[in-house]
């Protein structure tokens, strides 16, 4: 496969800082992978305030330099990119599996001093691409950019979406479809699936990665003289906040596969995902998740599971007592509910305007959730509504049966000495008036893919940086579909 390994022009002005800390790891865990030419890079996407953030002045570089940068036909100075091997539990089966249509340019250190990896994705073959092309389809690409920033507005621990480019090439999937590649940052990408991978090499390998991953992202424990066990703890507790934040704000993640966890606790890979309109715990978009496993009120559960899959991997280090090694493992495993209801009913509390605990607080937040499902009530628009000055449109979907509730709410703030003006402000402040509805997400995407008209998607992205403002001017992006029956989402593979 041919390769551009020339630096950028101008990549010093751009204030790239690359260290390759990963690839000081044994070799198991990687192989060196240069993107592919391309033939007609061209950019399409770049978030200037990202890069500001990351340190980056993107205005130095002309718009075709920019291309070339992205495209990965011109690598930045101290870049060394490399494929990185994991494995994975994908829909309960295991497989060993590598970055397939990723590399890793290497880790740039932020202002802050912080590392974060810079990845492409859909930048060609590598050498754990089995039969795939490598690719990316333009649709797919601008999905994670959306949603991914969207996910960071809403104060939800995310990758991040650097810049999509266009190759001027075809990718061939059930059509052809326009190729893309996207630039990704990561706190990095340790997934639970690397551990998978590394443990199935040898115990050497394994200890090497989890010493890394906990100098990277738990450095507090590093000298813990059980520091193996509180990092399973750490990643745990990690999950658990992030996936009572995913149902806070009615995010489907749709395909929780092993090799989509990510040891830091970021949400990573936006493939199938999609937010839910009205509410239902059973809701699903994903084209191929046919039996539900992944179900927005099943996440927790598929968490609890993934994390037993981390658990069996890092049995030798725990103890040197096997039995002991796997009485901790199932402890901390059983915390996991407890953990996760915790985060999600002060998530939930936070919602309604409390700010105190009390025992009947989680028969008041399932009496809600079950009027909204008997109603059909609309997720977003139901909580939002809450906050607003008409106390009573709780619910614009039909809730005169949720009147009892609300006359308990209210008796509920009461008991706090709360005024509900203080109550709705505060509420304004974690509810969403808007969120990336489904129908407007297409409408971004098909406009791009069709039209070549980015401004549906740029305007849609300028709505998601202020989700929890109310502008009139973008009224109609807080309205849900009028019909979403037969909505499915799709991997982009």
């Amino acid at each position: 496969m041919s390769t551009s390994t020339a630096p950028v022009a101008d990549s010093d002005a751009v204030g790239w800082r690359f260290d390759n800390t990963y690839a000081r790891l044994p070799e198991s865990l990687f192989v060196p992978s240069k993107p592919a030419v391309v033939r007609e890079p061209r950019m399409a996407v770049l978030n200037f305030p990202l890069a500001e953030e990351l340190g980056l002045n993107l205005a130095a570089l002309a718009s075709d330099a920019a291309a070339a940068l992205f495209a990965g036909q011109a690598l930045p100075s101290g870049s060394f990119p490399i494929a990185q091997a994991y494995a994975g539990h994908q829909y309960g089966g295991f497989t060993m599996l590598g970055d397939g249509r990723a590399i890793l340019l290497g880790e740039h250190r932020t202002p802050s001093g912080q590392l974060v990896d810079i990845q492409f994705k859909g930048s060609g073959r590598t050498q754990f691409s089995r039969r795939g092309d490598g690719r990316a389809a333009l649709g797919p690409m601008l999905r994670e950019y959306i949603i991914s920033e969207a996910m960071a507005a809403l104060g939800i621990p995310t990758t991040r979406s650097l810049a999509v480019v266009t190759t001027g090439e075809p990718v061939y999937r059930t059509v052809p479809q326009r190729g893309a590649i996207l630039t990704r940052v990561a706190a990095s990408h340790i997934r639970v699936g690397t551990f998978e991978y590394a443990a199935r090499r040898d115990e050497t390998t394994l200890k090497t990665l989890a010493d890394y991953a906990i100098e990277r992202h738990y450095a507090e424990l590093s000298d813990s003289p059980q520091k193996y066990r509180e990092f399973f703890r750490a990643v745990t507790e990690r999950q658990a906040a992030l996936v009572a934040r995913w149902l806070c704000v009615g995010f489907i993640h749709g395909v929780m596969n092993t090799d989509n966890v990510a040891i830091s606790g970021e949400t990573i890979d936006y493939g199938p995902c999609a937010f839910m309109n009205a509410y239902d715990p059973a809701t699903v978009y994903s084209s191929i998740d046919h039996g539900g496993r992944y179900a927005y009120g099943n996440q927790p559960h598929i968490m609890q599971w993934n994390l037993a899959r981390l658990a069996e991997t890092l049995l030798p280090l725990f103890d040197s007592d096997p039995d002991q090694s796997v009485a901790f493992a199932k402890e901390v495993l059983m915390e996991f509910p407890a953990r996760f209801e915790k985060h999600w009913l002060a998530g939930m509390r936070s919602k309604l305007g409390l700010t105190t605990e009390q025992p009947d607080d989680l028969d008041l937040v399932t009496s809600l959730l079950d009027g909204m499902q008997k109603t059909q009530a609309d997720f977003t628009r139901t909580f939002r509504s809450l906050s607003r000055e008409q106390p009573d449109d709780v619910c614009p979907d039909g809730a005169a049966e949720l009147a009892a509730w609300t006359a308990r709410w209210h008796e509920r703030l009461q008991r706090e000495g709360q005024s509900l003006a203080a109550v709705r402000t505060r509420m304004r402040k974690v509810n969403p008036a808007v969120i990336p509805r489904n129908h407007r997400v297409e409408e971004a995407l098909s406009a791009a893919e069709e039209r070549d008209d980015l401004s549906p998607l740029h305007r849609l992205v300028d709505v998601l940086s202020s989700p929890f403002d109310e502008r009139p001017e973008f009224a109609e992006y807080e309205e849900p579909p009028a019909d979403e029956s037969g909505y499915h989402t799709f991997c982009g593979t």
